[in-house]
């Protein structure tokens, strides 16, 4: 085995979830998808970054916009202009026909696109170069991990069992890619670091409203401990950046965009990674602009103008602030929505949402976390549906007397 050479140093971004076509209860991103670009264009360049890494989520459904493409494909082609290569990962909520339609042509833009697991092991090592074209890191890029792509279930297998199966099978995967790097790196003869990506849920992650669950009834969140020992684990699908269990070397950078209300208070970023002689040697925040304010406000109508006139210092009548609007104490009203939409009329804020918040507090209440849908009676699961509603006292128990009576007649026809 020849002797390592020393590596120069490599500057890689790590980012994810960018949801490209997301609408955001009704509300097109595009315009703030736009300058998402042209600001990350104008970093590569600033600060001489040699690779950025987007770890899945590109798009937010399977089936994106057709100005959604563009915006990848102008994403693609400015990552090249600018200097740097660009390795892509899919996401739960990629397609992986549409996120690799055009993996022939991006050799020629620097770029590298794995949109699923069940590509050739030796696909997925990938190589990234710096600026000057040499070597600098060598990449496990895993991305979103689904069960058929790593598994073939059995017949009589429990849930305990399926889980445990699934957990061994991403694990396997992983250290098949990564036993592939070390290889590759023996064969180059270079200190080069070895990165992974993931698109997952990970043990201790801190998670927000707009993540959906991605292992449902199977896998949960997978153990840190079961990643192979790589330089740097550049994680997606938790959309608040963090370390995860105090690693530091393990991270989600977070969505760049808030992508629901009870984000607003997250500070977006990207993570700035250096490695030297092929190690990590620091990771700094690369602090993202908002390009739209949202602010959610909470409180009873006589407080609510206050709030309202300090969040309209964010907006303009060009931008205007997208708000929901949490009313408690007068939420019995039948007449909340207009009251509010009243108290905002003339400032620079647009209510996408009003939400009453006993309502709220009554479905948090009677939620069991232990709860599964099996020990739950069918009453039981619409009376908790109905309580996350906007609805007045007489909606609410005219479609509960309303349901009673289709259960009573289900049972006297069984």
């Amino acid at each position: 085995m020849p002797t390592p050479g020393h590596s120069s140093p490599m500057r890689i971004l790590h980012t994810s979830d960018w949801h490209l076509g997301q609408h955001f209860i009704g509300k097109t991103r595009q315009a703030e998808h736009r300058a998402l670009i042209a600001w990350l264009l104008e970093q590569v360049s600033a600060l001489n970054i040699d690779a950025v890494l987007l770890a899945g989520d590109v798009f937010d459904t399977g089936a994106p916009p057709s100005y959604a493409r563009e915006l990848y494909h102008q994403l693609l082609a400015g990552v090249a202009a600018a200097g740097a290569s660009l390795l892509v990962v899919g996401g739960n909520h990629d397609s992986a026909a549409t996120l690799g339609e055009i993996r022939p042509l991006l050799g020629a833009l620097r770029a590298t696109v794995i949109p699923s697991a069940d590509l050739p092991l030796d696909e997925q090592v990938v190589l990234l170069p710096r600026r000057d074209g040499q070597p600098g890191a060598l990449v496990c890029a895993a991305p979103f991990i689904r069960p058929r792509d790593v598994l073939r279930s059995q017949a009589g297998q429990g849930a305990d069992d399926k889980q445990g199966a699934l957990q061994a099978a991403i694990t396997q995967h992983y250290h098949a890619l990564y036993q592939r790097a070390l290889a590759r790196r023996a064969a180059l003869g270079l200190a080069l670091p070895i990165i992974a990506t993931g698109h997952l849920t990970t043990v201790g992650a801190s998670a927000s409203e707009s993540v959906r669950e991605i292992y449902v009834g199977a896998l949960e969140a997978f153990p840190t401990q079961a990643f192979p020992p790589v330089d740097y684990l550049a994680l997606g699908h938790i959309h608040r950046p963090q370390c995860v269990g105090g690693l530091n070397h393990i991270r989600y950078s977070g969505s760049p965009l808030a992508l629901s209300f009870d984000e607003t208070d997250t500070h977006k970023q990207m993570w700035l990674l250096d490695f030297a002689e092929g190690q990590l040697s620091e990771v700094s925040a690369l602090p993202v602009p908002c390009a739209q304010a949202l602010a959610s406000l909470s409180g009873d109508l006589a407080s609510l103008p206050a709030q309202l006139a300090a969040v309209a210092a964010q907006g303009s009548a060009e931008r205007p602030v997208w708000l929901e609007v949490r009313v408690r104490g007068d939420d019995y009203l039948s007449d909340l929505a207009a009251r509010v939409a009243a108290l905002a009329d003339g400032l620079p804020v647009e209510i996408l949402r009003v939400r009453r918040e006993r309502g709220d507090a009554v479905a948090s209440l009677s939620a069991d976390p232990g709860d599964t849908l099996d020990a739950l009676s069918p009453l039981e699961v619409f009376e908790r549906r109905l309580a996350q509603e906007t609805l007045t006292p007489e909606q609410h128990d005219g479609l509960l007397s309303r349901y009673r009576q289709v259960l009573a007649e289900l049972a006297e026809t069984a």
